[in-house]
């Protein structure tokens, strides 16, 4: 739930809690730190850890102003500069939350380590640890959150679309649908009708006998029973569901008591006592333990029985029809048998070729199969497998590419449409909540905004990081030219002059390029200071390096030497 913490979660949390309290402590032991210093700062660090995601801001700004006083909260600034890029929502809050935390880190450092001779150094230097452990890992987790937020909500988007879609072809077949029904029951209705008054005429006709009476009768029977079809249809097509009839008829053979067609498997005897009752020979057999189907594939049967027998009336009339109903252990088989036409194949025979093809298509949907087909007899054969259970529903195609850069998918289905769609792996569930947060900043603010705000955040710190580039090259430059004379400076140098008057013509040579230089060379006079600095001159050896040494008691100049050392390794 919102606001809850899983047991998932709290795990992660105190395990990320301990190995930054373990790195705080071993971090200020390595720097100096010693007993209770050490507990304090671990148990800060574990402290500011579990609170960054309530106060993230706040927690920012106060760890980078101590990082600089404790620096065993150095590794800490790591894990906040990374949770600060999500969990602070506004662009602009991120923006103010990173600078002060960039100006009390700067400051505080410069505090710490005071030295007005190397001010620009220490800050340069403090610039790069922040933007390298803060700012960057913030950046980097911003895009990469208001990326995955993006990519999630545009599943979403598109996954409603597709309902939206399937919605509207819904529509459209409705209507059609409804199109259709309108024209069946105009036309079939009328001409069932019609056929239903004459035969009952014809049934009370004096000059009719016993049998030509029973014929007739067979032929109204059947035209109540294709009329309760068609109403039935006609109510599928329409609405959906099934007609209801109002009042009862007259007794069907190839129905129940109310003259409506009986469905699925127990109706075949009724197909099959209308064939016989209509003058067809024809046979049925059941086989196996009767089991349910289900109501899909039950209606199939049915269908796939009457389609067959239809099919046998119309190419082979007067010719034997065999059915049979066989229960097998993982589907059920219906099969239909007819065999040779008895006066020969049946010429101009009205078909609309469509029959034994819808059948195919009527099995294929609720998981079975249909073979239509000669026989070996030379008669025909109709047989269909059908399951026994529902039929498998087809898989949605991912609607994001699995070979996505990030792989920021979610594995949590979107239900819609009565099926889950198959996007990929993430956590998100308030995904419209946190895109407006991490795009818009909770404000009014236009996605195309807060987007090139991003982007002008992102340009501002490659800027920022070329310029300071530049300024440490440039810094660097003059630190080897604070530690280097020409020789001619040297010859210029003599020994009794005052101190003053030497430092004023020689450069101060504290800097990085003379650093390890003071404990080489020949033995330094006793009680003595002295400067060393490194010569322009790279000289006539390739590993080595000139060296001047100028040494100073008393205020007056000493001594001075000029050697060489080996040249250093970068």
């Amino acid at each position: 739930m919102p606001g809850h913490w899983s047991r998932r979660r709290i795990t992660g949390e105190v395990a990320l809690a301990v190995v930054v309290a373990l790195l705080a402590a071993g971090s200020e032991e390595l720097l100096g730190g010693e007993g209770g210093r050490l507990a304090a700062v671990a148990a800060g660090a574990a402290v500011l850890s579990l609170l960054r995601r309530r106060l993230p801001a706040g927690v920012l700004v106060l760890t980078a102003g101590l990082a600089p006083f404790l620096p065993g909260l150095g590794p800490l600034l790591i894990v906040l500069g990374w949770s600060s890029g999500r969990y602070v929502a506004s662009p602009g809050r991120a923006l103010a939350a990173f600078v002060a935390a960039f100006v009390l880190n700067v400051g505080g450092t410069l505090l710490e380590t005071w030295d007005r001779h190397r001010l620009l150094t220490v800050a340069f230097i403090a610039t790069l640890y922040y933007l390298g452990t803060t700012l960057a890992p913030g950046l980097a987790h911003r895009y990469w959150t208001q990326r995955r937020t993006l990519l999630h909500a545009l599943q979403e988007r598109n996954a409603q679309l597709l309902r939206e879609r399937k919605m509207v072809a819904w529509q459209a077949r409705l209507r059609e649908r409804q199109r259709i029904a309108q024209d069946m029951h105009d036309s079939l209705g009328h001409q069932l009708a019609l056929i239903a008054v004459h035969t009952g005429a014809l049934e009370v006709d004096r000059e009719l006998g016993e049998r030509q009476r029973e014929v007739v009768g067979v032929l109204r029977n059947a035209s109540v029973t294709a009329m309760h079809e068609l109403r039935e249809v006609v109510g599928i097509l329409r609405d959906g569901v099934a007609a209801e009839d109002g009042a009862p008829s007259a007794p069907t053979p190839a129905g129940d008591e109310t003259g409506r067609a009986a469905r699925g498997t127990a109706g075949i005897e009724g197909l099959v006592a209308a064939a016989r009752a209509a003058g067809t020979s024809v046979g049925l057999r059941r086989l196996g333990e009767e089991r349910p189907l289900a109501p899909a594939a039950d209606h199939a049967a049915y269908r796939i029985v009457q389609e067959a027998l239809t099919n046998a009336y119309k190419h082979a009339p007067g010719a034997p029809i065999g059915v049979e109903l066989r229960y097998e252990p993982d589907t059920f088989v219906v099969e239909i048998v007819n065999g040779e036409p008895v006066d020969g194949p049946v010429k101009d025979v009205v078909s609309g070729g469509q029959g034994l093809a819808g059948l195919a298509e009527r099995a294929r949907l609720v998981g079975g199969m249909c073979h239509a087909g000669p026989a070996d007899d030379g008669g025909f054969r109709v047989a269909g497998m059908l399951p026994y259970g529902a039929a498998p529903v087809a898989e949605a195609a991912p609607l994001v590419d699995a070979a996505d850069d990030f792989r920021q998918q979610t594995t949590k289905p979107l239900v819609g449409d009565g099926r889950p769609v198959a996007v990929g792996p993430a956590d998100w569930t308030y995904t419209e909540r946190e895109l407006a947060m991490a795009v818009r900043g909770g404000r009014g603010r236009s996605t195309g905004g807060a987007v090139a705000l991003g982007c002008g955040i992102a340009f501002a710190a490659l800027v920022l990081l070329v310029v300071a580039g530049g300024f440490g090259l440039y810094f660097l430059m003059g630190s080897v030219k604070d530690g280097m004379i020409d020789p001619a400076q040297y010859e210029a140098v003599e020994v009794g002059m005052t101190e003053k008057e030497v430092r004023d013509q020689l450069p101060p040579g504290d800097t990085m390029a003379t650093a390890g230089l003071d404990g080489t060379g020949p033995a330094r006079p006793a009680g003595a200071s002295c400067l060393v600095l490194m010569s322009s001159d790279m000289g006539d050896i390739d590993d080595e390096e000139p060296v001047f040494r100028f040494c100073f008691k008393d205020g007056k100049l000493i001594e001075k030497k000029s050697y060489s050392v080996e040249q250093r390794q970068s």
